[in-house]
């Protein structure tokens, strides 16, 4: 998660289990827009057989994205746009059904639009050899099979109009989208893995996953310098303590993520 960082700065941030894990979060972020409902990623979900669950140190055995709708009144059939900045499994994989011994997966959101990305869609039909166990193939199939999924290509969707502004990124993989909002703070962007946490708002900060880590760097320097000068937020999908953070820069000029009033 912090690629060439050395442990002992890393540390202080993330201190990790005896098994070397550190405890991330798969936040989702949900967007009221009238009486529409706009859903940006889904987490990891719980479509990951036993085994797996305990190989990535997955505490949760239920899906608590649908848990956390409930608490809002909602359910995932009330959701009318689920956004994915990309479909690597932490991010898309809440977009199955949970995990059952002997039975298929099935789509959630039986009413919503699907919005991909048109370069993230072609690399989860084609991926590389280094990211291609991130991909669920089931989920990409029962997506295309829906009839509802869009894939941009440029900066606006038909599903969302002028809601929401797409940022894209190369640099953790292809066509990943960052989603820009209006809210009460300012600009609020979901980060996705562009940004994972708050930690990562220091430029050089990268992680061992991304595809390239010089490219990323540019690209977040890019968005951190446009929200600044704006006086926008980020919301971090994996960082288990910080949700949003507001971009300001610390007395030697470096970001970092100041906490809202």
């Amino acid at each position: 998660m912090y690629g060439n960082c050395p442990r002992a700065v890393w540390e202080r941030w993330s201190p990790p289990d005896d098994h070397g894990r550190i405890e991330l979060a798969c936040r989702a972020m949900l967007v009221a827009d009238g009486d529409r409902r706009v859903l940006f990623e889904t987490g990891i979900g719980a479509f990951f057989e036993p085994k797996m669950r305990e190989r990535f140190g997955v505490v949760e055995p239920e899906h608590v994205l649908l848990d956390n709708l409930r608490s809002h009144g909602l359910t995932h059939e009330d959701i009318d746009v689920v956004v994915l900045s990309h479909l690597h499994f932490d991010h898309a994989g809440g977009m199955l059904t949970p995990w059952r011994e002997d039975a298929g997966y099935e789509l959630l959101f039986p009413n919503a639009r699907y919005v991909v990305g048109d370069e993230a869609w072609a690399r989860a039909c084609n991926p590389h050899p280094r990211d291609r166990a991130s991909f669920i193939p089931e989920l990409r199939e029962l997506l295309e099979a829906s009839g509802r999924l869009e894939l941009v290509s440029g900066g606006q969707s038909d599903a969302l109009g002028d809601l929401v502004r797409f940022h894209r990124s190369d640099g953790h993989t292809p066509g990943l989208l960052c989603g820009e909002v209006a809210s009460e703070h300012g600009p609020l962007v979901f980060a996705a893995d562009l940004i994972p946490g708050a930690p990562w708002m220091h430029v050089p900060i990268t992680m061992g996953y991304d595809r390239y880590p010089e490219l990323l760097i540019d690209e977040k320097r890019r968005l951190l310098e446009d929200l600044e000068s704006r006086r926008g937020c980020v919301f971090f999908t994996h960082d288990p303590q910080v949700a949003i953070g507001r971009v300001a820069r610390d007395d030697k000029g470096k970001f970092r993520a100041e906490a809202l009033a």
